[in-house]
C-alpha cells in the first residue's frame, strides 16, 4: 500500500470541496469572533470534515468492490493496490482521527459535545449509506443530502452556542436541492438501477410520481433559499445579488421538470441545472458572510 494509493482512495478533491460547507457555516457566524479563533476554527473544521468525508469514501469503495471490478477496475481496491483488510483499517483510522480532531477542537474552545456528536454522526451515516442506504433508494437520497449539507451546521456550532435561523435555511436549501437532484438522477438511471436492485422512487412509484417529489423538493429549496433575506444575515445585499443567479437556474430546472415528457435526455439537463444551482447557492452563502 503506497502513499499515492491512500491519497487516491481518500478522494481529497471531493473532501476539500465538501469542506466548503464548514467554511460557510463558520464565516456566517463570525460576528464578534476573534480572528485567531476564526482561523483555528477553519483549520480544525476543515481537517475534521476531510478525514470523516475520507472515511466515507473508503467505506463506500469497500462495499462497491464487486461493481468497481467491472466499472472502475483501476481503483485502489479492485486493482489490488489496497486490500480489503487495509481499506477497513484506513476507514477506522480516518474516522477516529476525524472524531479526535473534533474532540480536541471542543476542548480548546469549550464547545461541549455538540460538535463531537455532529462529527461522529457524519462519519456514521457514511457507513450506513455504503452498507445499506445506497440500494435503499429514497432513504439513501436522504442520507446523501444530509451528508453534504451537515457541514453548514457543523461550521456554525464552532462559533455560535445558538445556531442562527438563516443557517438552518442554508441547510434546508442545500438539503432539498440535493434531494431533488438525487430523485431526478434516479429517473435518469432507472435501467441501471433496476439491474443493480436499487429501489429508487422512479422504480418503486414510477417516474411521473418521482418527478412530483422532485418538484416539491425544488419548490422547498427555492423557498428556503429566499427566506434568509428576512433574517439577520451579515450581508443581505450581497446575498440578494449573488443568490439571484442560483435562484434563476433552479427555477429553470423546476420549469423543465414540470414540463418534462419523461425523456432520459431531459433528466440529464434537469440534473445539471440543479447541480449548477446548488454550486451557485454555496457561492451566495459565502458572499452573505462578507
Amino acid at each position: 500500500m503506497k502513499v499515492k494509493d491512500i491519497i487516491e482512495i481518500f478522494r481529497p478533491i471531493n473532501d476539500i470541496m465538501g469542506s466548503l460547507t464548514v467554511i460557510i457555516g463558520i464565516l456566517n457566524t463570525r460576528t464578534g469572533v476573534p480572528i485567531n479563533m476564526l482561523i483555528i476554527n477553519i483549520i480544525l473544521g476543515i481537517l475534521t470534515y476531510f478525514f470523516l468525508a475520507g472515511s466515507g469514501m473508503i467505506i463506500n469503495d469497500i462495499y462497491d468492490i464487486e461493481i468497481d471490478k467491472i466499472n472502475r477496475p483501476e481503483r485502489p481496491i479492485p486493482s489490488g493496490r489496497i486490500s480489503i483488510k487495509q481499506a477497513k483499517l484506513l476507514f477506522i483510522v480516518a474516522y477516529v482521527i476525524g472524531v479526535i480532531i473534533a474532540f480536541i477542537h471542543s476542548m480548546i474552545f469549550f464547545l461541549g459535545l455538540i460538535n463531537i456528536f455532529i462529527a461522529a454522526f457524519f462519519g456514521f451515516i457514511g457507513w450506513i449509506y455504503a452498507k445499506w442506504g445506497k440500494k435503499s433508494g429514497f432513504p439513501g437520497n436522504i442520507i446523501v443530502s444530509i451528508s453534504f449539507s451537515i457541514g453548514l451546521l457543523y461550521g456554525a456550532v464552532l462559533n455560535a452556542s445558538i445556531i442562527p435561523l438563516y443557517i438552518y435555511f442554508f441547510f434546508l436549501t442545500s438539503f432539498f436541492l440535493l434531494m431533488a437532484r438525487e430523485i431526478v438522477k434516479g429517473c435518469e438511471d432507472i435501467d441501471g438501477d433496476k439491474e443493480e436492485g436499487i429501489k429508487t422512487l422512479a422504480l418503486t412509484i414510477g417516474i411521473r410520481k418521482a418527478l412530483t417529489f422532485s418538484i416539491i423538493c425544488q419548490i422547498s429549496a427555492i423557498l428556503f433559499f429566499i427566506l434568509p433575506l428576512f433574517t439577520n444575515i451579515i450581508n443581505p445585499l450581497l446575498f440578494l445579488i449573488t443568490m439571484s443567479f442560483g435562484l434563476a437556474v433552479v427555477i429553470m430546472a423546476l420549469i423543465l421538470t414540470i414540463k418534462s415528457n419523461l425523456k432520459i435526455e431531459e433528466f440529464g439537463k434537469i440534473s445539471l441545472f440543479l447541480k449548477i444551482g446548488a454550486f451557485l447557492g454555496l457561492i451566495a452563502f459565502i458572499f452573505a458572510s462578507f
